[in-house]
C-alpha cells in the first residue's frame, strides 16, 4: 500500500499516488513530500524507487533483513532501522523478539519509509503530519525522520522492561528449583537479549553518523535529534549488556545448584553403598558354607572349618552384628557431617 502527504507550515493534505503520474506529481509539489509504503509488495517498492531514484543496493538491503546501517547516495540517504516487538515464539509459553526491517529514505524536500509489515512508530508519525502538528510541519523530512526512529527506540525500552520481568522471574526459579523448565527459561532470555543486541549496536552506530554533521540530508538544526535517539540507544546498549549479566549470573546459579544436588544424591549413595561393603563381606564370608568337619579330617591338623555354622544362635548373632557395623557407620558419618 502507497500513500502520500504533503506538508509544510500552511499545513498538510494527502495525495492520490496510485500510478506512477501520480508518484511524479507527489515528488514535484512544494513543502515536504512523505511516501509512505506500508505492507509494501516488491512492484510497489520498485514504482517508488524508479520515480524518487532510490538506489538499488538500498532496496536490497530493505528487503535483504541485513543489520541496520546508514548509506549516503548523491541525492538521497538511506537509513535502515529495525522495529522490534515481542511475540509469541514457536516454543509454549515463550515469547520472541519480531524484527521488521523499515527503510528511510530522506532526500530534498522528500521522504520516503518502506516497511514489509505495518510498523505502529511509523503510523504515529503519520498521524501526526495528518493532525497539522506543528512540531513536525515546519522541520523538514528529516526531523520527521527522527521522530520515527525515536518512536522505535522507545520501543526498544519497553522490551526490555519484559525481559526484565522475565529476568525477574528465571533468578526467582534458580533459587527454588533445578526443573529442566528453569534452564529453558534462561535460555530463552538469553537468545532474545543476544537478538536484541545485535539489533542495537548497529543502529548506535547508523544514528552517530547522522549526528556528526555529515550528511548533507540533515540540517544541522536536527542533527541534535538524531544525538537524542543515540544517546537513547546507548542506554539502551549498556541495560542489555547489564541484562545478559544478570542472566549469566542466573545460569551459573542453576548450574552450581544442579551441581550441589548430584553432589547431595552421590553423597548419599556413597554413604548407603560404605555401609553395605562390610555387610556384604560378612555376609559373603558365611555364604562360603564350609561347616564343621566329620568325614575326610586330615589327621593332626586343627578344624579349620566354621563353628558357628553349627551354632544355635550363630544366625541372629551374625545379624546383629552386621545391624551394629551398619549402626556404627551411620554414627561416624553423622558426626563428619556427611548425612
Amino acid at each position: 500500500m502507497i500513500e502520500a502527504v504533503v506538508f509544510d507550515e500552511a499545513g498538510a493534505r494527502e495525495l492520490d499516488v496510485t500510478d506512477e503520474a501520480g508518484l511524479r506529481a507527489a515528488k514535484a509539489e512544494t513543502g515536504t513530500t512523505w511516501i509512505r509504503v506500508a505492507e509494501c509488495s516488491r512492484g510497489e517498492i520498485d514504482r517508488v524507487a524508479g520515480v524518487f531514484d532510490l538506489h538499488h543496493l538500498a532496496v536490497e538491503d530493505l528487503l535483504a533483513e541485513v543489520r541496520p546501517k546508514t548509506e549516503g547516495f548523491e541525492d538521497h540517504t538511506f537509513l535502515l532501522v529495525k522495529d522490534a516487538d515481542l511475540r509469541r515464539g514457536d516454543q509454549p509459553f515463550a515469547e520472541e523478539i519480531a524484527l521488521t526491517s523499515v527503510g528511510i529514505f530522506v532526500g530534498d524536500g522528500w521522504l520516503v519509509t518502506c516497511s514489509v509489515d505495518g510498523v505502529p512508530a511509523v503510523d504515529r508519525v503519520w498521524r501526526r503530519v495528518l493532525a497539522a502538528d506543528q512540531r513536525v510541519l515546519h522541520r523538514g523530512p528529516d526531523y520527521a525522520a527522527s521522530r520515527v526512529v525515536d518512536l522505535l527506540v522507545d520501543e526498544y525500552f519497553t522490551i526490555l522492561d519484559d525481559l526484565e520481568t522475565d529476568i525477574e522471574r528465571v533468578e526467582d526459579g534458580v533459587t527454588e528449583s533445578t526443573d529442566i523448565e528453569v534452564l529453558e527459561g534462561i535460555n530463552a532470555v538469553r537468545r532474545d537479549l543476544l537478538a536484541f543486541r545485535k539489533t542495537a549496536w548497529p543502529t548506535r552506530e547508523a544514528l552517530t553518523t547522522l549526528a556528526r554533521g555529515e550528511d548533507p540530508f540533515v540540517a544541522e538544526e536536527n542533527e541534535k535529534y538524531f544525538r537524542d535517539v543515540a544517546d537513547h540507544l546507548v542506554a539502551v546498549v549498556d541495560l542489555i549488556e547489564t541484562y545478559r549479566d544478570l542472566v549469566s549470573g542466573a545460569r551459573d546459579i542453576y548450574l552450581n545448584t544442579l551441581s550441589q544436588s548430584t553432589n547431595d544424591v552421590m553423597k548419599t549413595l556413597t554413604v548407603v553403598a560404605t555401609i553395605f561393603i562390610p555387610l556384604t563381606f560378612v555376609a559373603g564370608v558365611y555364604g562360603m558354607n564350609f561347616a564343621t568337619a566329620t568325614d575326610g579330617a586330615v589327621a593332626g591338623l586343627p578344624d579349620l572349618n566354621m563353628p558357628e555354622l553349627g551354632w544355635q544362635f550363630g544366625y541372629p548373632a551374625v545379624m546383629l552384628g552386621m545391624a551394629l557395623v551398619a549402626v556404627v557407620m551411620l554414627v561416624h558419618f553423622r558426626r563428619r557431617s556427611w548425612l
